[in-house]
């Protein structure tokens, strides 16, 4: 005798047989695929370097405002020059050097550059990379670091899941850069809001304040500079401010005929750069007879030197925190 199913049932298990058919078929794409990626983010700061130990604070300063805000992402630190990593890397193994220079940490020892310290992150499972630079002007390195990024950033695979970045951005220098969604004005105003200390210490010396940038010969990163002295001689009128620069313009020649002409007496001289190494104490403070500060004395101009890179400023160093932040927001890239 052959039963009947009643129609209800029918149904009934035809509908289940369908779930588990979608359930099969979501397990086995499950297992062919493998669970969805988490972007891990993290953070590089990049500069030029130096080699002179009492100038790291500045960068060392700068990393820890970073680290502070976003304690749960990992903070990188990259020199671009090969020939100040490459003294680093022979100090590292040089035992007379390590007794003597206990305070050294070990990233700055084993500093390596941009390029292997994002391969670095990457093969750690960090995929979502903000480069912050400690550039001033938007000029040279800024750009070559910017190419450097762009070439990893456009590394295509057939398979998605395998592509190495999934994000990578550069965030901008200190005095901006082009563009029209964060103006490179407003960038100028920021960094002359932070540089108030210095004007207010000029002012106390009765001096003018004379600032040495690096500049470059090869591309016109001046107008970035003097546009900063504009401004910082509009909004601090009582104290005459002078941009120069190690190379190209504006040069050293023309603070000099500018002091000449305005008949200052005594100049309070800083590096406008981010540490103050090698050029801060010898292009600018040293006792040769070419230094800045050899020149100004021999045109009669005394001269108070401040060899204090502008990362040691918290204001100034808190500019590239907010840039980072600013390139991580464009990007869609959440720091923790």
């Amino acid at each position: 005798m052959i039963r009947r199913l009643s129609p209800l049932y029918v149904t009934a298990l035809f509908l289940s047989l369908v779930f588990s058919l979608v359930t099969l078929s979501r397990t086995v794409s499950a297992m062919e695929h493998g669970p969805k990626h988490q972007h891990r983010p993290a953070l590089v700061l990049a500069m030029f370097g130096t080699t002179v130990e009492p100038a790291l604070k500045g960068l060392l300063n700068i990393k820890d405002k970073l680290e502070k805000r976003f304690p749960n992402t990992p903070v990188k630190i990259a020199f671009t020059s090969n020939i100040i990593r490459r003294i680093w890397q022979k100090r590292a193994k040089d035992t007379t050097y390590l007794k003597q220079h206990p305070g050294i940490p070990a990233e700055i020892l084993h500093v390596k550059g941009p390029l292997a310290t994002v391969a670095d992150l990457q093969d750690e499972g960090f995929d979502t990379i903000v480069v912050q630079p400690t550039h001033i002007a938007p000029a040279e390195e800024y750009l070559d670091l910017c190419s450097y990024m762009e070439a990893l950033s456009s590394i295509n695979t057939i398979k998605k899941r395998f592509k190495p970045f999934n994000k990578l951005v550069v965030g901008r220098p200190a005095l901006g850069t082009y563009g029209t969604k964060h103006p490179y004005t407003e960038d100028i105003k920021t960094a002359v809001k932070a540089v108030k200390m210095d004007v207010e210490r000029a002012a106390k010396q009765k001096a003018a304040l004379v600032y040495m940038g690096h500049g470059n010969e090869f591309f016109p990163s001046g107008g970035t500079y003097l546009e900063f002295e504009y401004l910082m001689n509009k909004t601090y009128p009582d104290v005459l401010t002078i941009v120069g620069t190690v190379e190209g313009y504006p040069g050293f020649e023309r603070t000099l005929d500018i002091l000449r002409h305005a008949k200052i007496k005594r100049v309070f001289l800083k590096p406008f750069m981010i540490v103050a190494g090698d050029h801060a104490r010898n292009d600018m403070a040293g006792p040769e007879p070419d230094s800045w500060k050899s020149v100004l004395e021999k045109a009669g101009i005394e001269v108070v030197t401040d060899i204090h890179g502008l990362g040691e400023l918290d204001d100034f160093a808190q500019i590239y925190v907010s840039h980072a932040i600013d390139a991580a927001n464009d990007a869609g890239i959440k720091l923790k």
